[in-house]
């Protein structure tokens, strides 16, 4: 079923979106999604997840479609006098731009956050980079996994036995993405009181320290890093997953009353006022036992109805489920999580507002598809539009490669 158009929270907001690959263009998804009209300017060879496939629809790999939908694209290419110019002409009713260039290259290219602020004081502009402009790793490229390696998330990601593992999603990305919105709608929003825009910068590797949570609160109290710990929580048991005789379960429990009532709940009293047991401190100084314990009950029953029978009764436990599963689950299909317009399926904005829904207007643009649309909004002819094509300022529907 296609999603209906409707007048999102940030319709009316004009942002032109320089940014590439993740973080950016999540950040500039979410603002689309709920109204705002977003310009995707890319550089004449494309953003370069448009190549980060197989799967591909056409030309452009699953990943450029996940995270560009609602988004207008014009190709333009910055390095070039004529192609500075269309952009600040594009600035003019512009309220925010956002840019995941190196550090300094807006400043090289003569356009940099001190010219903008004077050009367009109510502009609010957003930098997102790897580790900032100074600092011993100013201006150093910045990339999901490297962020978690520095940033201490794959020391203590994994187990014993696997050793330090990535995270399977591309979380510091996607997080610093989320930053970045925030932090757009907080200048926004200061924009009101002052009339002034301002800029802001999003780092990938403060992101990653920002979420490290709680191994940076345990070590700033104890001193000590986080060891491997699997599944297992470092702060709460149980807290893992557990095989029953269909599927892995994951159970999470939170307060020694839930523990309590779990016990009781699969036929375990006993546990729950068992000396090893019956404080998180005693159950963390326990786990092995405890989980031998859990591990012989969960064992009799099959996953799915197990977990109903707890999530019935209040208590946090869930199927490990495979995305399909998951894509698929009636909960899922019943809120409306999948949307789809003609070829394209995606994942809704979980942001659910009452009165302004966010919506699905267009599918995710091909490159440059919408250079003569976008340049005629700002006031280009016909024939100015063909001079700059043809100068190669603006990009036709074919990437350089």
């Amino acid at each position: 079923m296609n999603t209906p158009a409707a007048t999102g929270a940030m319709t009316g907001l004009r942002v032109i979106d320089l940014t590439r690959v993740l973080g950016g263009p999540y950040c500039t998804q979410i603002l689309a999604d709920h109204g705002a009209d977003v310009i995707k300017v890319e550089p004449p060879a494309g953003d370069e997840v448009r190549d980060w496939g197989p799967p591909f629809h056409e030309e452009d790999a699953a990943y450029f479609v996940g995270i560009n939908r609602n988004k207008r694209s014009i190709g333009l290419d910055l390095a070039s006098e004529g192609g500075r110019a269309v952009l600040m002409k594009m600035l003019e009713t512009a309220d925010v731009l956002i840019e995941n260039f190196k550090p300094g290259t807006l400043d090289k290219w003569g356009i940099g956050n001190d010219v903008l602020r004077a050009k367009f004081p109510r502009l609010v502009h957003c930098r997102i980079s790897g580790f900032g402009a100074d600092g011993p790793r100013g201006g150093n490229p910045g990339y999901d996994a490297i962020i978690q390696a520095m940033t201490g998330m794959i020391a203590a990601t994994g187990s014993p036995e696997s050793g330090p593992m990535r995270i399977g999603v591309p979380l510091v990305d996607i997080t610093t993405g989320l930053y970045a919105a925030i932090g757009i709608l907080m200048a926004l929003s200061e924009r009101q009181r002052s009339g002034l825009g301002q800029f802001i910068e999003t780092t990938l590797y403060e992101t990653g320290l920002a979420i490290m949570h709680p191994h940076t609160a345990n070590y700033f109290m104890h001193g000590k890093p986080p060891s491997l710990t699997g599944n297992e929580h470092p702060n709460l048991v149980p807290y893992a997953i557990f095989p029953t005789k269909t599927d892995n379960i994951f159970i999470g429990v939170g307060n020694d009353g839930t523990f309590r009532k779990l016990a009781k709940e699969i036929g375990k009293p006993e546990l729950g006022t068992d000396p090893r047991f019956a404080r998180n401190k005693d159950r963390i100084a326990n786990r092995d036992a405890l989980r031998a314990e859990l591990a012989a009950v969960f064992s009799q029953h099959e996953a799915e109805p197990l977990c109903n029978r707890l999530l019935a009764a209040g208590l946090p436990a869930g199927p490990v489920q495979k995305i399909d599963q998951a894509l698929t689950n009636p909960h899922t299909i019943h809120r409306g999580d999948v949307i789809e317009k003609d070829w394209y399926k995606g994942v809704a904005s979980p942001i659910r507002l009452e009165r302004t829904k966010p919506s699905l207007r267009r599918t995710p643009p091909k490159f440059s598809q919408h250079a003569a649309e976008v340049l005629g909004e700002f006031g280009y002819s016909r024939d100015e539009i063909t001079g700059l094509v043809e100068k190669g300022v603006v990009c036709g529907p074919q990437r350089k490669r």
